[in-house]
């Protein structure tokens, strides 16, 4: 007589291994290249801050986030993602409790409250945020896929999707933009129609317009002063006043690196002229010290991830994992893009990291939080290629 773990073939299963194999799977195949470019950006990030702050206690506490942040990427490569799913409502709810912490418990700095402090590190719900929007987006949008060229299920995903960034752009307008970048891949990975997201293209362009030109000549501020300020600086790029000034000396300490970089005798960083030299402006830290080749390195590792992660959406198992995967990547894209913008001068400055070279603990896990997601993706989706097609048993 077979007991209720045999097999078909008559060999026992245990139980408890056959129960943590479907959470964690440690056979799973993974990606070198995406995870060699996390690691190589990781590398890259300590050698810079450690050239802009010689050698401060940043650079300690930046190879612990990262190693803590590799090992956050392994743990979750080896989990089943689709998991998530189930889980959509309670990390949507977690996230928007994190956001509402933040704003109620949070330390103010310069004006805005972005982050807790906590014993090791000053945790900042925006960024974790970014992430749980990818995933809980894309669960929801994929439960209404059915429905999704009906124009009630757009607005009800647009309801979903930018009330996290409708809450957090008040205090910090960078991760709010974030939050609208992701939700843009996430929509148009999903399915969302062409006229749909047309529609709302224009509404956005409408509303920028509006909330930076027509209604502060009117007396109507709807962003904080120096929010509009810094959003508009780039246009103004003989302004030596505020953040005109950041944005002058971010270009003066890249183009004083030329080709190969100042090394030791960089001074824009060291000296105190270019402000957030190891945050917002690394990048700019980067160009002075290490030159063109040092800023094309980090871009490299940057369309590396980006290759890597197409290619991971095209292969993914489902339909939730490349939705999910175009989320992480609208994320990464739009941060580099913003982040290595506004140091030369074409961007406006958001207060948006460098993903993996900015110093902080709350971007650093995050992104790897991000890595090891795209990591899952790929290994359930080579591992569901390599499984030989299921035969049906004759009744």
């Amino acid at each position: 007589m077979a007991t209720r773990d045999a097999t078909p073939l008559g060999m026992r299963t245990p139980r408890r291994r056959r129960e943590l194999s479907a959470v964690v799977d440690l056979r799973l195949p993974f990606d070198p290249i995406l995870a060699l470019a996390a690691i190589g950006l990781s590398a890259c990030s300590v050698a810079a801050i450690a050239g802009a702050t010689e050698g401060s206690e940043f650079v300690s506490r930046q190879i612990v986030y990262a190693l803590v942040g590799i090992v956050v990427a392994v743990v979750v490569s080896r989990m089943d993602y689709a998991r998530l799913q189930e889980l959509r409502w309670p990390l949507y709810g977690f996230m928007l409790a994190s956001i509402v912490a933040v704003a109620l418990l949070g330390t103010s700095v310069n004006g805005s409250t972005l982050s807790i402090q906590l014993p090791f590190f000053s945790f900042q719900a925006s960024e974790l945020g970014k992430v749980l929007l990818a995933v809980t987006g894309a669960a929801v949008l994929v439960e209404r896929s059915r429905s999704i060229d009906e124009w009630s299920t757009t607005l009800r995903l647009l309801a979903f999707l930018f009330l996290p960034a409708a809450m957090v752009v008040s205090s910090d307008l960078g991760s709010g933009l974030v939050y609208g970048a992701v939700s843009l891949g996430v929509l148009l990975i999903g399915g969302a129609p062409g006229r749909h997201l047309a529609v709302i293209g224009v509404v956005l362009v409408t509303g920028i317009t509006l909330v930076l030109g027509v209604l502060p000549a009117a007396g109507v501020n709807v962003l904080k002063p120096y929010q509009t300020d810094r959003l508009t600086a780039f246009l103004h790029p003989g302004d030596e006043q505020g953040p005109g000034y950041q944005l002058n000396q971010a270009k003066i300490a890249i183009g004083s690196g030329q080709k190969t970089g100042r090394g030791d005798a960089a001074t824009q960083a060291k000296l105190g002229y270019l402000p957030e030299k190891q945050t917002d402006f690394i990048f700019a830290s980067v160009g002075e010290r290490f030159g063109f080749m040092g800023g094309a390195l980090i871009l490299s590792l940057y369309a590396l991830i980006m290759w890597r992660g197409l290619r991971i959406l095209a292969t993914a198992r489902d339909f939730f994992g490349a939705v999910l995967a175009a989320g992480i990547l609208a994320m990464l894209l739009f941060e580099v893009l913003v982040n290595a913008g506004m140091n030369v001068g074409i961007m406006p400055i958001t207060g948006i990291p460098l993903p993996l070279v900015s110093y902080g603990g709350s971007s650093v896990l995050s992104t790897y939080l991000a890595i090891g997601l795209l990591q899952a993706i790929y290994a359930q989706g080579r591992a569901a290629a390599r499984r030989p097609p299921t035969v049906a048993r004759p009744d």
